[in-house]
């Protein structure tokens, strides 16, 4: 997962004090692009993505922005290769779900496995399943209040160094941004491999007042899809974390 974004927000509800880290800047970290496009990866981006983009015009009522009326809206932020993504959205068919990734080669595995090769611009696209190929802070600040019901950070990327820490999407200040979007009693699921970020998540999130928390699971709890970076973590021997923060 490639969840590069990070942000020094607008106050919502009770400030977090803790940790002391620098407000991270209002830039995107990462890469948008790895190794070159492919003929088909560059049909998929210029023909099924705008199919799929989320219009920035309807954000002001997101539920607008599908092929009908969804019963409730998730977003997922940092999608990487799509493969949790597409099983939610397959599990759940009539919630409306945002996916959010900026790595274009993210972007292609996920639109890869939506139509078929040589169908880019003409075969069906869900109804329920919108993409947003932007920073994800944007998309947070220009959802309306308490529009979202269940968001998900699945295997971010860790930026292990301590003075990286302003760029990581569990933050003091995103976490308002986080909150503000986000129901009473919604639900935020957040996975980590990385030892570092699963201790981070535990002194960011112990120092806010904004979520209940819980103790994490270490086992993938039930109707969490695996990804492709937690088999990875596992075959290499590291332990994931999922915790559940709700919403207060």
């Amino acid at each position: 997962m490639t969840a590069r974004q990070d942000d020094a927000a607008p106050q919502t509800g009770s400030p977090v004090s803790a940790p002391e880290v620098k407000a991270s800047p209002d830039r995107l970290y990462g890469r948008q692009r790895g190794h070159p496009l492919r003929p088909r990866q560059q049909r998929l981006l210029d023909l099924t993505l705008p199919r799929l983009r989320l219009d920035p015009s309807v954000l002001a009522d997101p539920t607008r922005g599908f092929g009908r009326t969804p019963s409730g809206l998730w977003l997922e932020v940092g999608f990487g290769g799509g493969e949790h993504s597409l099983a939610q959205h397959t599990a759940h068919p009539d919630v409306g779900y945002i996916a959010s990734e900026v790595f274009e080669n993210g972007m292609c595995s996920l639109l890869s496995r939506l139509v078929p090769d040589g169908q880019e611009g003409t075969a069906p696209v869900p109804d329920l399943l919108r993409l947003w190929d932007e920073d994800a802070r944007a998309l947070l600040r220009a959802l309306p209040e308490q529009s979202i019901d269940r968001m998900f950070l699945m295997f971010p990327d860790p930026w292990p160094k301590a003075r990286h820490a302003k760029r990581r999407f569990v933050h003091p200040a995103t976490i308002q941004l986080v909150a503000r979007v986000l129901k009473p009693g919604a639900t935020w699921r957040v996975a980590s491999d990385d030892p570092t970020y699963q201790a981070w998540v535990e002194e960011v999130m112990g120092a806010q007042d904004l979520f209940d928390t819980a103790p994490p699971a270490t086992e993938r709890p039930e109707g969490w899809p695996p990804t492709r970076y937690e088999t990875k973590a596992l075959r290499a021997g590291r332990q994931p974390l999922y915790w559940v923060f709700t919403r207060r």
